[in-house]
């Protein structure tokens, strides 16, 4: 018989703890101790331990959340990130079982490796771990095709509060009554619950077909308006079915951001562009990319044709993703100048119903110059009615005023039907805001949900709820 696991040893050196403090939030929370665990066992014999003592736990993946939610300033950060493998993976049935330390693009590598695709893509995928991405259901720009993360996960392998292990999987029957909806798949209770409901030990997920090619459309534009105006007649293309329109991402940048991702790569084009549209479209089999009607469409909302760009094959493509990951970068480097003094950037991640969007930004635009403030940069998922704005704070006055900004933008947006956050999840830094959207009933619900599984509330405190 095999000895039991111990749990790992907690590190308590403060420059490691250091190195635990930051995320991509801009705030700072030293933990007080950290734990590194190598295998599912060790984490389950930590919790058991951590429960027992009550002693709150906070996992943690690379660190890449952007409100908080990987960060604690109490008890232990368990860091997930050297389980970081893929345990199988099955071509025929187009699963494969990964650990939550593995980094997204090592797994979409491994699934291209098998003529497969791992659909969801947020912009961190180089950076940003699987268990952290299915812990605040994370999309990116193909989710305008393929959904966020939740769709692509089958099972779950989770440890409560408690180390009590459960293994979910997605129902396979195709009707069912029993009891109340929010009931019928457990595994929907962990993605997106942002790690205050368990900790993901394992998941299996669902693979689809790798396109055989991939045509990426860079469209510069003279205005915002013009720019908007395309994003919601190719959304209606593609929903009304019309040929050679059904992108994988409508993305959005405005001048600001498309300053930046141009000034990325040496670029000289697309001087007079105000507004910059990037699509993908995929090609299977021997079909050949639908340019002809992207071109049409965008000619009719004034896109500056000289300026065009097409993006085919796969280092073409990786550069076009590496431009649109700098603006976030980039500003994420700018505001960390001002972190000293009390600073930190402030980004949104506001949606509305998509044609809704180009009245939902120049209406957010509007509300922070009545403030005093402007973005620096408004980039993200247009198809979605899901854009980026983000601020630069230099001090914690300014600070102020630009969170009294965003708090009277986000009341404005849920006037329209929108949300708080689309893909970033609450965190430490959104939670004032959730009660906003939600009704008492609802949030009621979600706090007996949280007692239920975690009475003692050890598990990421302060994301979600106030602690």
């Amino acid at each position: 018989m095999s000895p039991p696991v111990t749990a790992p040893a907690l590190v308590t050196d403060p420059a490691i703890r250091e190195g635990f403090a930051q995320d991509a939030s801009g705030l700072r929370l030293v933990p007080e101790a950290v734990a590194r665990p190598d295998s599912a066992d060790a984490v389950v014999a930590l919790l058991r331990e951590a429960h027992a003592a009550g002693t709150p736990v906070t996992a943690a993946g690379a660190q890449t959340s952007y409100v908080g939610g990987s960060i604690a300033d109490r008890g232990i950060v368990l860091s997930l990130r050297t389980m970081d493998r893929v345990l199988d993976l099955d071509p025929a049935a187009r699963t494969m079982r990964v650990q939550p330390g593995a980094l997204l693009g090592d797994v979409k590598r491994a699934a291209a490796a098998h003529g497969l695709l791992f659909a969801p893509d947020p912009t961190s995928e180089e950076e940003s771990t699987l268990g952290g991405s299915i812990a605040c259901n994370s999309s990116g720009a193909r989710s305008l095709k393929y959904g966020a993360t939740r769709p692509h996960v089958l099972g779950l392998t989770v440890a409560l509060a408690d180390g009590r292990v459960l293994e979910l999987r997605r129902p396979a029957m195709e009707k069912n009554v029993a009891g109340y909806a929010p009931v019928h798949d457990l595994l929907d209770w962990f993605v997106g619950s942002e790690g205050t409901l368990g900790v993901v030990l394992e998941a299996e997920l669902r693979l689809l077909p790798l396109p055989t090619a991939v045509t990426g459309l860079g469209l510069p534009f003279p205005t915002a308006a013009s720019a908007l105006g395309f994003i919601a007649a190719a959304r209606a293309a593609r929903d009304a079915g019309v040929a050679g329109v059904n992108p994988r991402c409508l993305e959005y940048l405005d001048e600001q951001a498309f300053a930046i991702a141009r000034d990325f790569v040496g670029g000289t084009w697309g001087q007079d562009a105000r507004a910059y549209v990037y699509t993908e479209e995929e090609s299977f089999g021997d079909a050949e990319p639908p340019l002809d009607a992207w071109l049409a469409l965008a000619e009719a909302h004034d896109v500056l044709a000289d300026d065009i760009q097409v993006f085919e094959g796969e280092a073409n493509l990786h550069q076009a993703r590496r431009m649109r990951h700098a603006v976030p970068a980039t500003l994420n480097e700018r505001a960390a100048r001002f972190r000293a003094q009390g600073g930190r950037k402030v980004s949104t991640d506001w949606a509305v119903p998509y044609p809704r969007l180009r009245e939902a930004l120049e209406a957010a635009n509007a509300i922070a110059a009545t403030f005093g403030v402007a973005p620096v940069g408004t980039f993200g998922h247009a198809g979605n009615g899901h854009p980026h704005q983000h601020f630069l704070a230099h001090d914690p006055h300014e600070l102020e005023t630009i969170e009294r900004a965003v708090d009277a933008t986000l009341r404005h947006v849920l006037s329209m039907g929108g949300t708080v956050a689309a893909e970033h999840g609450i965190g430490k830094l959104k939670r004032r805001w959730l009660p906003l959207q939600l009704s008492p009933e609802q949030f009621a619900l979600m706090q007996a949900t949280k007692l239920a599984l975690d009475p003692k509330g050890i598990l990421a405190p302060g994301n979600v709820f106030a602690p």
